[in-house]
């Protein structure tokens, strides 16, 4: 059994989330902003149908990337080089969302409903979460979106409509996030996508101990924009 969170509930401690389905925590709350973030400061972050309840996450292992490790691969550098796309950082959070949004739908169902999207735009709005977007003239091609908390940055999705689009938009935050000492992007669930980017598995119990020190530590101020 999970417990049922009523608005000012606390989170249980994420060591008490289930082994199957791996890391499912709490039901219920809601997706105000104290709420999203105090989720986020504690290594839980939603997903959930159009159906469901409000579910609540923290699984174990945690896939992460630091930003330091980053892998390009030859193909992908040419691409980053080239002239191909523009990359831009928070000019497009809803459009970014909503291309997060049909990708999940075309495949296997999307948990981006509308409540998560007027949720996190509202965290947009207010400094907390960003998007990095991928064009090329002036159609998106690609991107991802996902929360900050002080020098933590919590990846929630990404979508491409052209090849390399959504590497070209991680490899490009993850060197923004690296000179701005932002060392770890969360990658939550794991993937061969973005394992091939170089993300690993680590035990949930070491991501806590991690995300802890740095959501304590000064934010970058917002609106988020690449150095040149």
């Amino acid at each position: 059994m999970i417990p049922f969170l009523s608005p000012d509930d606390p989170f249980p401690p994420v060591d008490v989330a289930l082994q199957v389905p791996n890391g499912l925590l709490a039901a219920g709350g809601d997706l105000s902003p104290e709420r999203l973030l105090a989720a986020y400061r504690e290594g839980v972050f939603p997903w959930f149908g159009e159906e469901d309840p409000i579910l609540w996450w923290s699984p174990d292992p945690r896939m992460v990337l630091q930003v330091s490790e980053v892998h390009v691969s030859r193909s992908l550098n040419k691409a980053l080089k080239g002239n191909r796309f523009r990359v831009s950082l928070d000019q497009a959070f809803r459009d970014v969302v909503r291309g997060c949004a049909d990708a999940r739908r075309d495949h296997e169902g999307t948990w981006i409903t509308s409540a998560m999207e007027e949720a996190y735009v509202r965290l947009a709005e207010l400094g907390h979460a960003h998007s990095v977007e991928v064009w090329q003239g002036e159609a998106l091609v690609g991107g991802l979106y996902g929360v900050a908390v002080g020098r933590m940055f919590f990846g929630e999705s990404m979508f491409t409509r052209v090849t390399d689009a959504s590497k070209v938009a991680l490899v490009s935050l993850a060197r923004q996030l690296e000179r701005w000492e932002m060392p770890l992007i969360d990658c939550q669930m794991s993937t061969p996508h973005l394992a091939s980017l170089g993300a690993r598995d680590i035990p949930r119990a070491d991501f806590v101990r991690e995300i802890r020190y740095l959501v304590q530590r000064p934010a970058v101020p917002t609106p988020w924009r690449f150095d040149r």
